[in-house]
């Protein structure tokens, strides 16, 4: 399978399990993801959203850009997954 059809097949999903997902959860997720990015900027520096906006109006993503859109994806379906199951039930 290539690149192209993982990230639109993880896009897919990705919009089902928002479908489907609470307003509740949509917010701990995105409160989740941001607190890795975080953890990220903290350790590595900062991440250049200028950089990461610029390749979303690229028109045509290269293979590098693609494996980056379809791990995105993946991860996003992942914590949404996890929160969305209830598995962590901790609130912050």
């Amino acid at each position: 399978m290539s690149d192209l059809e993982s990230f639109r097949q993880y896009h897919r999903l990705a919009d089902q399990l928002i479908e489907k997902t609470s307003k509740d959860d949509v917010a701990e997720c995105a409160r989740l993801l941001a607190m890795s990015i975080a953890h990220y900027q903290s350790k590595f520096g900062e991440l250049p959203l200028s950089e990461t906006l610029a390749m979303l109006d690229a028109g045509e993503p290269n293979a590098e850009q693609l494996d980056l859109l379809s791990n995105s994806m993946e991860i996003l379906i992942g914590v949404l997954g996890t929160v969305a199951s209830g598995i962590d039930q901790s609130k912050h």
